[in-house]
């Protein structure tokens, strides 16, 4: 696994725990240890997420500062040689 799959990995993982803590917290609203947890992913995943653009770019076409079509440079996941 090359360094940018091991960064979206991560990326990923804070995504999904924080896509989960959501759904938690609409069946336990009260739950303070979870909300906190929530904000940690949320925040965290965010400092990533830009610490990701700005050594791999744009991960979308609405995250894009200055050339419209960063986010579709090369390579694209199927044009890497792994393995």
């Amino acid at each position: 696994m090359n360094e940018r799959s091991r960064w979206l990995n991560r990326l990923a993982s804070y995504d999904f725990a924080a896509a989960e803590l959501h759904i938690y917290l609409d069946t336990h609203p009260d739950d303070v240890n979870a909300a906190d947890a929530l904000r940690y992913y949320e925040t965290e995943g965010a400092k990533l997420r830009r610490a990701y653009e700005e050594k791999f770019g744009p991960l979308s076409p609405t995250n894009i500062n200055g050339n419209r079509w960063a986010w579709i440079a090369d390579p694209w996941p199927w044009d890497t040689q792994e393995g």
